[in-house]
């Protein structure tokens, strides 16, 4: 593995050293699969968005500004991704299903462990859009609140509300699913 910077490879993307995206793709390929998944809640379709994310990372290599953070232009590419997926799909949350998302699983001696997971995916795909992005994007991605803030142009105070709600929404909705 490359032990050169994210902006370092970028800015070589920039320049044509084309090979260097490569790492960055080695680097987060995952981590926007799975910001795709939890957003999306569709394994096949988080796969194409995925591919379509680092499409648009050469193809608009040369917006990315020296000395910016590279996974925050990663993300806010990921982002616009899926809402355009969303737009595209005119998709409503009562269209999710769960069970589509989880991978099966031939050792079921997991089966509560698996159960509980369902239990988790329904009750996000039951959240709005905004609000599952907050959460995939605090608590899966971990990304700090100031960063989120910016991605979103809200203060860091509104994310820290709306995620603190949003998982107590999340909550009750795991445990309405539950019973």
């Amino acid at each position: 593995m490359s032990k050169e910077s994210d902006e370092q490879l970028m800015l070589a993307v920039q320049t044509g050293a084309l090979e260097k995206l490569n790492v960055l793709c080695e680097r987060y390929q995952k981590r926007i699969y799975n910001y795709c998944l939890k957003s999306v809640l569709d394994a096949d379709d988080s796969a194409d968005l995925t591919q379509n994310i680092f499409i648009r990372v050469l193809k608009y290599r040369k917006s990315y500004k020296a000395g910016s953070n590279f996974e925050f232009w990663l993300f806010q590419i990921a982002r616009n991704q899926v809402k355009d997926h969303f737009r595209k799909m005119k998709v409503h949350r009562d269209q999710f299903q769960a069970a589509d998302v989880l991978p099966d699983r031939a050792d079921d001696s997991d089966e509560e462990q698996r159960e509980r997971e369902q239990r988790l995916m329904q009750a996000l795909s039951l959240l709005p859009e905004e609000k599952r992005e907050l959460l995939v994007l605090s608590k899966f991605e971990g990304m700090k609140y100031e960063q989120i803030a910016a991605l979103k142009s809200i203060s860091v105070s509104a994310v820290k509300v709306q995620v603190h709600r949003t998982i107590k929404q999340l909550k009750e909705l795991y445990f309405e699913i539950k019973s």
